[in-house]
């Protein structure tokens, strides 16, 4: 063999690399539809002589287990959606998976038999070829008869290529060996020319379609196929001995050009399936964050939940659409996923059953709520109830879920009472607005005999008393629509202030009618008399020390006839006062009786 031949990267290609390449052809085998399908191609494998390669059964194990854990999950699903707690979710038998286990386990057992085997005939076939470079070594070094030596060494050349498998370390060390003593058998014998001529040409022969069938290969559909049909034709291009010397350049070129091409396409297939499993597991590690990332604090209630039930399912099925991920991330990155899942599925059972333990709480406290909404519901003081009601409503909303066999009864119960309210509060308030619209027209029609009162411009004798006597019929009428009330009061009192203003109209009196006014806005019209009455004793007893006072000041000096004149204006405005005060308390008294 010439050099270029022995510095062929294709003759030593390292066993991993073409276990490796058997794992590909598997993944992009036809997927298998269902659990029955891996049983079924199991089944077919176990009457096989050679039971599988373990790519193969490494894909048929995930596939069997994805279809499984689908089921589970479904089933998982069902029982919680049926109100039960997740917590006694116990995953349902499989025959196929009892099946399957029986089958991994007959398959692997016929697998290290085999294996046990093929390393026992490596060993041996390793013993017969370094027996063969014992005989070749005494044969290049050997005196005897030269034609003699050359047919048994031909024969131990043929035997050398019919041993095939040897261990993998052993390769290239033996492969020395062999080429070292068959250069110096060619050299010791030194062939005739015919014997070499002949060689030569039936060596020509075999290279030429040794180049042929690797041309072929470029044609091949199936570049896993085609690369391991490669190895077999170089390890036969290098057992094949040397042609004429003008002609290995070129039978080598020709080799080697049609091995680049077959290599070059075995190299691009692996680069776009590595490309294709990076892009799966960026798909893959984007769901594991995003199921990470849930904000389980923000989940409180039972659609909360139910929600994301739904997206982690969606994750799920979305998941299985994507392909594998690199050999050694893809155990990795689904027990990511599935720790992930896991985990959402334990605290949402935590969840439900610490909601389930505080339901019979809640309902407890949606019935007291009914009990206050039905004790209110016949009630006519419309709003103070109705802001009530409303706070019930609010705190009702608080209260966590309760079962839903007391969902519907308990909350028609609720609603039903304060409906009841509202409507009478609703009928009541359109009868309300009917008097307040007419009370309006009845004001409206006081400011304008007072506005016709200033219009004249006259202060007859009983001016003032008309004055008052619409001043008295303006208090009794009661209110006016709320958006009417500040307008028709600020009309009102302009057209007082103008009239005692113009006719110089009593300011106390102003003061009484502005009080009786506002008197019918008092909520508590007791609390405002006894308010009173403590100003009328406070004013009392200040007016009785003044007096008291008063008797003991000189008024001989100036400054004292001063001080005099101040205290006796002051007790006359505390008189006055204590007048309007007690003319008040006339108005708070008329007004109780009236109620």
């Amino acid at each position: 063999m010439d050099s270029n031949e022995k510095n062929c990267p294709l003759m030593e290609t390292p066993a991993q690399e073409v276990a490796d390449t058997v794992v590909v052809t598997n993944v992009n085998a036809a997927p298998l539809q269902s659990k029955e399908d891996v049983i079924a191609r199991l089944e077919e494998i176990c009457l096989q002589e050679t039971p599988g390669d373990k790519s193969e059964l490494d894909n048929l194990k995930q596939t069997f287990y994805k279809l499984r854990n689908a089921e589970v999950e479904l089933a998982r699903k069902e029982f919680e959606e049926t109100g039960n707690n997740p917590e006694n979710f116990v995953t349902p038998k499989d025959e196929y998976e009892t099946k399957f286990k029986e089958l991994m386990s007959t398959i692997r057992e016929k697998r290290n038999a085999l294996k046990a085997e093929e390393e026992q005939e490596r060993e041996n076939n390793l013993a017969k070829k370094l027996a063969i470079i014992d005989r070749m070594k005494e044969l290049a070094e050997s005196t005897d008869d030269t034609n003699k030596a050359y047919n048994e060494f031909k024969k131990l050349q043929t035997e050398w290529n019919e041993i095939k498998n040897i261990p993998v370390t052993k390769v290239n060390e033996l492969w020395k060996s062999y080429q070292l003593y068959t250069e110096k058998f060619y050299d010791r014998i030194k062939l005739n020319n015919e014997f070499r001529e002949y060689d030569f040409k039936k060596n020509l022969e075999i290279k030429l379609r040794l180049c042929e069938a690797a041309e072929k290969l470029s044609e091949e559909e199936d570049v896993i196929s085609a690369f391991h049909q490669l190895q077999k034709l170089h390890q036969e291009f290098r057992e094949t001995g040397p042609v004429a010397k003008e002609q290995r350049e070129d039978i080598w070129n020709r080799f080697k050009a049609a091995s680049s091409i077959v290599n070059r396409r075995h190299q691009q297939h692996f680069e776009e399936i590595k490309e294709r499993e990076q892009r799966n597991l960026d798909e893959k590690i984007v769901i594991c964050e995003i199921v990470e990332a849930m904000e389980y604090d923000k989940m409180q209630t039972f659609q909360d939940w139910h929600d994301k039930t739904e997206e982690i399912l969606a994750l799920q099925a979305k998941w299985k659409t994507i392909g594998f991920a690199p050999q050694k991330m893809n155990t990795k990155i689904f027990e990511r996923f599935r720790a992930a899942c896991d985990d959402f599925f334990k605290r949402k059972a935590e969840h439900f059953k610490t909601l389930k333990s505080n339901m019979t709480e809640n309902l407890e406290k949606k019935k007291q709520l009914c009990e206050q909404a039905e004790a209110l519901k016949d009630s006519t003081d419309w709003k103070t109830t109705a802001d009530i009601l409303t706070r019930l409503q609010k705190e009702w909303k608080q209260i966590g879920p309760i079962s839903k066999k007391h969902s519907e009864s308990i909350w028609k119960r609720f609603v039903t009472a304060c409906d009841y309210f509202f409507e009478q509060k609703n009928k009541a308030e359109a009868i309300h607005k009917t008097a307040e619209q007419e009370n309006l027209e009845k004001k409206k029609a006081i400011i304008e005999k007072l506005n016709n009162i200033i219009q004249n411009g006259d202060a007859s004798n009983n001016t003032e008393a008309t004055v008052r006597e619409l001043m008295k019929e303006w208090n009794k009428i009661g209110f006016v629509p709320f958006k009417e009330k500040d307008r028709i009061y600020k009309q009102y009192h302009h057209a007082i202030d103008d009239l005692f203003k113009k006719f110089n109209l009593s300011a106390s009196q102003k003061k009484l009618n502005n009080f009786k006014s506002s008197i019918n806005k008092e909520a508590n019209l007791y609390k405002e008399r006894e308010k009173l009455m403590r100003a009328y004793e406070n004013m009392k007893n200040e007016i009785k020390t003044y007096e008291n006072n008063l008797g003991f000041l000189s008024s001989s000096s100036k400054k004292g006839n001063s001080l005099v004149s101040e205290m006796k204006r002051k007790v006359d405005k505390l008189k006055d006062d204590l007048a309007l005060i007690t003319k008040k308390i006339e108005v708070i008294d008329e007004s109780i009786q009236q109620h």
